[in-house]
């Protein structure tokens, strides 16, 4: 059988995730930590002499910005795809995780609830986020079969893609953290997902926040 391996990054952290604002599709860049964040995690990739055969990344500027950072010191160019982006959160993007229950609460109660055929007004629901995810990694995997795949992505799109390998049930609770910058793996042996590490951040040094896009 042929292993297709990923190793999965979050993005350095933005202004949004630092101030608990809710990004989804909004196009928000790194602030310094984020900046510090992304260059720490290439320089710990290069020297755990990580071998990797693609470089993909998400389209939206949080997740380029990380990858410039692994592309530099690679000299490999990343392939941008918008199917990996974030969940698209509708009417709630943009607002605090605070701020949310007061200025939506029933879209809000719906959200955390994790109604699947939500659309929080014009997003995407749950259903819909995570048949995407799913066809972007069989579509880079069918692409790439006994490769390693190095793929910058997002909070909920990995934590989605954490569901997909270990069969974790689409309407329960959050199980696992998903660090900005930090390295998650999952493979496919030709038959199944499963996941073989999660949320390595020991290259970090004290940079670490984990605020999901919930």
């Amino acid at each position: 059988m042929t292993t297709t391996r990923f190793c999965l990054v979050r993005h350095g952290e933005t202004d949004w995730n630092s101030e608990h604002r809710l990004q989804g599709h909004t196009d928000i860049g790194l602030n310094i930590r984020g900046t510090a964040q992304a260059a720490q995690l290439a320089h710990a990739i290069k020297d755990s002499n990580l071998q990797f055969d693609v470089l993909y990344t998400s389209d939206l500027q949080r997740a380029v910005k990380t990858a410039q950072a692994i592309e530099l010191l690679f000299n490999k160019s990343a392939i941008i795809d918008n199917a990996l982006r974030e969940r698209h959160l509708g009417a709630l993007q943009g607002l605090t995780i605070n701020e949310a229950p007061g200025l939506e609460p029933e879209l809000w109660q719906s959200h955390i609830s994790r109604n699947l055929n939500e659309e929080l007004r014009g997003g995407e629901s749950i259903k819909q986020f995570s048949d995407r995810i799913k066809s972007a990694l069989e579509r880079i995997r069918n692409q790439h079969l006994g490769k390693t795949i190095l793929l910058v992505s997002h909070g909920g799109a990995l934590d989605m893609m954490y569901r997909i390998a270990s069969n974790h049930p689409l309407n329960a609770e959050k199980i696992v953290s998903v660090p900005n910058a930090s390295l998650n793996w999952i493979s496919h042996e030709g038959s199944a997902w499963k996941v073989d590490g999660w949320a390595e951040t020991s290259h970090l040094e004290g940079l670490v926040l984990d605020n999901l896009d919930l």
